[in-house]
């Protein structure tokens, strides 16, 4: 079966990416700036803080999340 994208409010979305590891470190507007520090490396997710994200959005999000995440972490989040 093909995995579908799950539907996810921002802050749902915010609270999964605290779970890996991720801190809220702006909030500006109706977007939060998170960030995890790997190596020395800062990483840094931005997430729109909007009742229900679109689903291009939250592909550009996984998309953005996966050049510092694995994807056996990150596709939960995104996927069922």
């Amino acid at each position: 079966m093909t995995p579908r994208l799950r539907r996810l409010t921002g802050r749902e979305l915010s609270r999964d990416l605290r779970s890996l590891g991720f801190e809220i470190v702006n909030i500006e507007g109706s977007h939060a700036k998170l960030r995890r520090v790997r190596a020395g490396q800062n990483q840094i997710v931005t997430v729109p803080l909007h009742d229900t994200l679109a689903p291009g959005t939250l592909v550009a999000i996984y998309r953005q999340l996966r050049r510092f995440v694995p994807e056996e972490e990150a596709r939960p989040i995104f996927y069922t």
